[in-house]
């Protein structure tokens, strides 16, 4: 069973999560391929596609080494879902009360997204300190993440929401910053033109953006 504190650890070492939107299996694995061999094996597919579940199973299948988890989990039967699909943790926007109780008893490790103090309060309280900070830009960005730190350092953060290349730096630069997440490693038109080159060295130069020591 994954838990937080394990979550971070696999989160640590991949400076970059990869949220992915996929509208085939074949898609799915093409990109996984190129993320994978570019140094970003760790993946969150969001259930925003009717083909999301079989995608998670087809990738986390072919690719076994890989931290395959999945995103927009929103409902405690979306957990259940993918807990058998065999996720390796599941990404929620926010956490509701029924989705924290759920993420007790699941055999798979959730980030819930917050976006305030109150709301970052609550999740600590719920037991979580390993949290999404969703949207990130929207949401204060830098400067918000370093105002919670006075006040909440025992959390930490995988910031997701208006993040490319040029932010991800100084997002790893904070204390409380783990990793970030982001899709400017897929580019829709590489996806389009089937660009899988493309991809693998978008995932190189993410794959580089260590955390300072």
């Amino acid at each position: 069973m994954q838990t937080q504190s394990s979550l971070i650890e696999r989160f640590a070492g991949v400076p970059v999560i990869p949220v992915l939107e996929f509208s085939s299996v074949d898609e799915a694995l093409h990109v996984s391929e190129a993320l994978i061999a570019g140094g970003l094996p760790v993946l969150e597919i969001t259930l925003r596609t009717p083909v999301a579940l079989e995608a998670i199973k087809a990738v986390a299948a072919a690719f076994p080494d890989a931290v395959v988890g999945a995103g927009t989990v929103l409902t405690p039967a979306q957990l259940q879902a993918v807990g058998e699909a065999g996720v390796k943790f599941a990404v929620s926007p926010g956490l509701t009360p029924a989705l924290a109780v759920a993420a007790q008893g699941a055999g798979v490790a959730l980030l819930p997204g917050v976006a305030t103090a109150s709301e970052a309060m609550a999740a600590l309280e719920a037991g979580f300190q390993f949290l999404k900070f969703f949207p990130a830009e929207a949401a204060g960005g830098i400067p918000m993440l370093r105002s919670l730190y006075g006040p909440l350092a025992q959390l930490r953060f995988c910031p997701t929401g208006g993040i490319d290349a040029a932010r991800a730096p100084s997002y790893l630069a904070l204390p409380n910053v783990v990793c970030v997440g982001g899709s400017w490693v897929v580019p829709k038109d590489a996806v389009a033109k089937g660009d899988w080159e493309r991809v693998r060295t978008l995932a190189r130069e993410a794959a580089a953006l260590r955390k300072p020591s």
